[in-house]
């Protein structure tokens, strides 16, 4: 169940310019039908890759996503990537915590160093430094040994890494099947409930959803 001073502080949900910008659109549909407000931020890569993968247009960003989200109950907050003077670039702003998926090798290096140029590192400096909640949703195959010491250095410091690696044990039909447990990975890692994918019952048969 929705905690009500969670709904109230929200979440940060950014999407770079890594393929699997579907995981970033998806988490954020699911957050507004469950009410939350969510503040995005999309990289000039992310909006390229939108394009791409999904035919969203990046001319007028903000009512695009309006038409993408509008009709959810959770209040949406768009913040342009260069802006760095938003509401979550404070610490003194509240919100519960921040996800980046799909992160790039790019944008989790810059978390890993520390880097803040932009509104998303920004945001996801203010996430660390203020102990709040962050999730980097790698997307990148292969991964070679900076790519894998910048993600051991982040979760030493308590970030979590949800690698997009979807399971096949509950027998997913569909690409949004994919998506969904992959969704449902990233909420379990939040503590927000939701019946996104079959959960592993000891090999017994189960229908999606039965719980």
């Amino acid at each position: 169940m929705m905690n009500t001073e969670s709904a109230k502080r929200g979440w940060v949900v950014g999407i770079t310019g890594a393929s699997g910008s579907i995981y970033g659109v998806r988490l954020i549909e699911v957050l507004l039908q469950q009410g939350y407000p969510v503040h995005v931020v999309v990289s000039n890569a992310g909006w390229r890759v939108l394009g791409e993968e999904l035919g969203w247009s990046a001319g007028k960003r903000e009512q695009v996503l309006q038409e993408k989200f509008g009709e959810h109950p959770g209040q949406l907050h768009y913040h342009p990537f260069a802006d760095i003077g938003a509401t979550i670039a404070s610490g003194s702003y509240q919100v519960e915590g921040m996800v980046i998926a799909p992160c790039s090798m790019g944008t989790l290096s810059a978390v890993a160093s520390g880097a803040s140029d932009n509104l998303m590192t920004r945001a996801a400096d203010v996430m660390l430094k203020e102990g709040r909640t962050l999730v980097l949703v790698p997307r990148e195959t292969p991964l070679h040994a900076i790519h894998l010491e910048n993600m051991l250095k982040l979760a030493r410091l308590g970030v979590k890494m949800i690698p997009a690696m979807p399971a096949f044990y509950f027998q997913p039909q569909t690409i949004a099947d994919l998506v969904d447990f992959q969704v449902g990975k990233i909420l379990d890692s939040l503590r927000i409930e939701h019946r996104l994918f079959t959960r592993w019952n000891g090999g017994q048969s189960a229908t999606k959803n039965s719980e």
